[in-house]
């Protein structure tokens, strides 16, 4: 069937792209490795989990890959697309969420992923989703500039309404209603992607975009850590980066549909709660002092065009 044929190309991919990323962040951290630690999902499938503590630049990273399968789609996933319940499933990806130590350097997440569903006597359906975004805490034009012109760069060869689409997606995305903020200064979110501009199903296409967004993360985000590693911070600095933090978990473990597919699928928890930073901190009623580098966050927290 075509669709396995499908399922091991994007696997081979994935894996390769765990290692690629891997070894960047290793070599921009300069000190710290990721640690591997392979998993066996007993409902059907697997993983490899790695994970860096206490690097020169990263406190705490993880990019993990797993392939998981079962007989039904879970909640999450069907939630949007209720017409898929009750189908078998294989999904695969990428996921990772770097928390540096310093509050200059934005804290970052990126996701690729690929899933089909069947049922018997009716045609395979399958779909890639992904994108990455940027949460910075002490926040430069320049950085979210250079962010967003990666972006547009990882989709404009395959179509140009892209990256306005799937921009505007994640600023919806990864919004937290509660707070009435962004979760940071967006990126790139889409999902459902199995299509050309042509309205074709297109195999290719759709993998090759999924590709090229995998592959520009590392393109938007090193330049970035490279730029702020080295700028002194102080004690006050650190507690707001805590403080930021706290909506960062409060995000993923809310409103996350990747964090809900992992739990409501029987994943390890370990590698799906991977995403949260070593430490957060919360705060009752706290208010940036107006004037303040603490109060310019705020500008940066509703969507806008950055291009």
């Amino acid at each position: 069937m075509k669709e396995h044929h499908y399922l091991e190309q994007v696997k081979a991919y994935l894996q390769q792209l765990q290692d690629n990323i891997c070894h960047s962040l290793e070599g921009v951290d300069g000190k710290g490795k990721f640690f591997e630690d392979s998993w066996v999902r007993e409902l059907g499938g697997g993983g490899r989990s790695r994970v860096m503590k206490n690097g020169a630049v990263i406190e705490q990273g993880g990019v993990n890959y797993s392939h998981v399968f079962g007989e039904a789609m879970p909640a999450s996933a069907t939630a949007h697309r209720p017409e898929l319940a009750g189908r078998s499933f294989n999904a695969c990806g990428v996921s990772l969420v770097i928390h540096p130590h310093n509050p200059y350097i934005p804290t970052s997440h990126a996701n690729v992923r690929f899933f089909i569903a069947e049922k018997p006597g009716e045609e395979p359906v399958w779909w890639f989703g992904g994108g990455f975004d940027l949460t910075p805490f002490y926040p430069f034009v320049d950085d979210v500039e250079h962010w967003h012109r990666t972006a547009k760069s990882a989709c404009e060869s395959f179509g140009e309404h892209y990256y306005q689409e799937y921009k505007e997606w994640c600023d919806k995305y990864f919004f937290l209603p509660h707070r009435n903020e962004t979760r940071g200064v967006g990126g790139l979110f889409f999902d459902d992607l199995n299509r050309n501009p042509q309205g074709e199903l297109d195999f290719e296409h759709a993998f090759g975009l999924m590709q090229s967004i995998g592959n520009h993360y590392t393109n938007a985000y090193l330049p970035i850590i490279e730029k702020r590693k080295d700028t002194p911070f102080n004690e006050q600095h650190r507690q707001f980066q805590l403080y930021r933090r706290g909506r960062y978990v409060e995000f993923n473990l809310v409103y996350d549909r990747g964090t809900l597919f992992g739990l409501q699928t029987g994943g390890r928890t370990e590698s799906i709660l991977m995403s949260m930073p070593p430490l957060a901190r919360w705060e009752y009623m706290y208010t940036a002092p107006e004037g303040s580098e603490e109060a310019k966050l705020q500008e940066f927290l509703q969507p806008r065009d950055w291009l």
